[in-house]
């Protein structure tokens, strides 16, 4: 758990489970941080690699000025999810604009293990959700630590899998997850991008896994193989003992560290439970 002082910034933070994750409390997230807060939050976040701020009630402009705080926002290229205000937001909603419920998934693509934006150069850096309406049963949030996952593995895996390169690519994985397949456009403004399979966390400088279901092969590899290897690497490094699951409450804003996690929803009942959640997401740097 981070030290923090009530005195100095009047929050308090407190371990949600061994394996990652805290809770913060002791600050209103619509109003302008102070730089003591804003620095205790920056703290915890490297500490526990996911925060939970619960009873938060935010407007789309408030998470955006909060998530501003953090780094450089992305604006998704999948833009039939973009609020239209406020095009920070990535809206993941089964109710419609009568406010009845649509009976289907909003985005099954993240209903399987991914980290944010690995699709892209720069990938995520955090991944802001605030839980605005949330099911009853189910819809839950899974989260997979990717830096014990690695120091798990076999020294012989490790060294297999040393200087491997794998290309991730939005189009392949939404089209695996049962999603329509991406527009020309957007293809054009999200190409194919290749990361290294194992990256060195920049503020920890710890190695981790970094894959993803959006991996859709490895560089100088038969397909067949290079997939049979991510699929092994994805069993390993989903095995419960690496994974927190987090069950939402109305108003809860939780962030995470895309650079060292995968995250994955769990199913819902889309026709008799409401779930609306408005995403931000805070660019990071090129994985090396």
């Amino acid at each position: 758990m981070v030290a923090v002082r009530p005195a100095v910034s009047g929050i308090a933070v407190t371990p949600i489970s061994s394996l990652m994750g805290g809770e913060v409390r002791g600050v209103d997230l619509s109003r302008p941080l102070t730089d003591v807060v804003l620095s205790a939050i920056q703290a915890a976040f490297h500490t526990h690699k996911l925060l939970r701020f619960p009873a938060q009630r935010l407007s789309e402009a408030q998470q955006v000025a909060f998530s501003r705080c953090l780094g450089d926002l992305q604006i998704h290229v999948l833009d039939q999810f973009r609020h239209p205000q406020h095009p920070e937001i990535y809206v993941l909603s089964n109710v419609d604009k009568t406010g009845r419920t649509t009976g289907r998934h909003p985005d099954r693509g993240t209903l399987v293990w991914h980290s944010d934006l690995s699709f892209q150069r720069r990938p995520a850096l955090a991944t802001i959700l605030y839980g605005i309406e949330v099911p009853r049963r189910g819809g839950e949030t899974l989260f997979a630590d990717m830096v014990a996952a690695y120091e798990a593995l076999p020294e012989t895996m490790k060294r297999r899998i040393a200087g491997v390169r794998a290309v991730h690519d939005l189009d392949y994985s939404r089209t695996r997850a049962g999603e329509p397949p991406m527009t020309p456009a957007q293809r054009a403004e999200a190409p194919p991008v290749d990361h290294p399979l194992v990256r060195t966390h920049p503020d920890t400088g710890r190695k981790l896994l970094y894959i993803s279901h959006h991996v859709s092969h490895m560089e100088g590899m038969p397909v067949d193989e290079g997939r049979a290897l991510l699929d092994e690497l994805m069993a390993h490094a989903t095995q419960e003992q690496f994974v927190y699951r987090n069950t939402w409450q109305s108003g809860d804003v939780v962030i995470w560290d895309n650079r060292c996690t995968m995250h994955r929803a769990t199913e819902y009942d889309a026709a008799g439970e409401r779930r609306v959640i408005h995403r931000t997401v805070v660019k990071g740097d090129v994985p090396v």
